[in-house]
């Protein structure tokens, strides 16, 4: 389906100012937003080092995003019974890969990123939406963050198993004039180009649907 980007969300001047509020500073030094430090806590979850593994700063930094793993599922992730099929699973999905670039077959059913986000999604105490921010975590560049909030915002249908390849068609569409909008946003916003565009996407959808009570 279509992804729903309400209009208000097209405005650059807008976007940049939801961007502004999500990584300001309050007086005492703290993020503004807890949020904000997701994707920069101890340098990323894609770094070289710890791209093909999940490491104790991923479940931390999925807690910045109101995601709290309970400590089984947590021990569960980082010392597998066995073999370690999530590391297995992340070093199958390219690190550098950008969603508006990616192929199909880099996000669809049986795809490594899927059955990662399957394999995560029934460990109890994850779930659904812990096991995609975790993935967006690992691969900012390629798997957008998901949650209650942002399905309101872009008005998903109750069971969504094509947000993924909606966002990568509404980033490809027009000559990718919604990559060019986002990147211009950020720019405007100065919050630094290493934020990845799903990042922009998800926090200005975010925190518009915070303003107006979605």
């Amino acid at each position: 389906m279509t992804l729903k980007i309400p209009a208000v969300l097209w405005d650059r001047q807008y976007v940049a100012g939801l961007l502004r509020r999500y990584w300001g500073v309050l007086p005492n030094g703290g993020p503004a937003y807890s949020g904000a430090r997701f994707e920069r806590l101890t340098g990323g979850g894609d770094q070289a080092g710890v791209a093909n593994y999940f490491t104790p700063a991923d479940f931390i930094a999925v807690a910045t995003l109101s995601v709290d793993v309970p400590v089984r599922a947590v021990l569960h992730v980082l010392e597998p019974m066995g073999s370690n099929p999530y590391s297995r699973l992340l070093s199958q999905i390219p690190v550098d890969l950008e969603l508006v670039a990616a192929e199909e077959q880099h996000i669809a059913k049986d795809s490594p990123a899927w059955n990662l986000w399957q394999i995560l999604r029934d460990v109890d105490g994850i779930g659904s939406v812990g096991a995609g921010k975790l993935l967006a975590r690992k691969r900012p560049r390629l798997l957008p963050v998901y949650d209650s909030l942002i399905k309101k915002v872009f008005e998903r249908p109750s069971t969504d198993l094509s947000f993924w390849s909606d966002v990568r068609h509404a980033l490809r569409a027009d000559d990718r004039m919604l990559v060019a909008h986002l990147e211009e946003a950020r720019s405007v916003a100065g919050i630094g180009e290493e934020i990845s565009v799903l990042r922009v996407l998800d926090t200005a959808a975010w925190l518009h649907g915070k303003d107006e009570k979605l």
